[in-house]
């Protein structure tokens, strides 16, 4: 992200919810977003992934810049580059675990047979072996969102960009969760980059980046500053 600011309101003179923000992510590493709310975290996650386009600045990603691209560009990225983990898991409640997690594989033309295939092998190293064909409501809530990690790196994305990943889990479910979603995402070769306000799921990450009112106040890396 080069000189990234960005506006809700098109006008010049609308209040800046990002300010003139330059980060580069190295990949392959893990990065924890906090700050307080309305800081611009979940902003910030947004225009990194291609859902929002800068008001100014670029956003590049293997050389290529993402405010410059196409609608239909950067939803074609998010479903090849991308995965997503959510605070919910937003798995669809009337198919099974290895469906879940093969969606993004079934959407993008993968038959069902090759995606559920393909995402077996993910499910069982994320502790899911036997559990493949329970749906949502037959997993806990740990459980589920180890679904939804599986979901995210089915496509071997690049990046996986998370939000509040553990928010609805009790601390220790949260905790395991968040050291097997790094742990996963090391393994498949992705970046993560985590939007938390738990300190504890920062401190599993390589690096912390501290937003305040849409500027970076603080950047460090495990075990000291940048």
């Amino acid at each position: 992200m080069r000189g990234v600011t960005h506006r809700y309101r098109t006008h010049a003179t609308a209040p800046a919810v990002l300010s003139t923000v330059n980060l580069a992510i190295p990949a392959g590493s893990s990065v924890a977003v906090m700050g307080p709310s309305g800081s611009g975290k979940t902003t910030l996650l947004h225009l990194m992934a291609g859902v929002l386009r800068p008001s100014e600045g670029s956003i590049t990603w293997r050389g290529q810049d993402l405010a410059a691209m196409s609608d239909r560009r950067r939803t074609r990225l998010r479903r090849a580059d991308f995965g997503f983990v959510f605070q919910s898991g937003q798995l669809l409640p009337e198919l099974p675990a290895e469906e879940n997690a093969a969606l993004p594989l079934m959407l993008g033309g993968t038959s069902r047979t090759e995606a559920v295939a393909h995402v077996r092998p993910i499910l069982q190293r994320l502790g899911l072996a036997g559990m493949t064909r329970r749906r949502p409501g037959e997993l806990s809530g740990g459980q589920a969102q180890r679904v939804a990690i599986a979901r995210a790196l089915a496509g071997s994305p690049g990046v996986i960009f998370t939000d509040e990943p553990t928010g609805a889990l009790d601390s220790s479910t949260g905790a395991a969760v968040m050291h097997q979603l790094v742990a996963a995402a090391a393994a498949h070769g992705a970046t993560l980059v985590v939007v938390t306000h738990d300190a504890q799921v920062a401190g599993v990450c390589s690096r912390t980046i501290t937003l305040h009112d849409g500027r970076i106040i603080a950047d460090h890396a495990a075990g000291g500053a940048r």
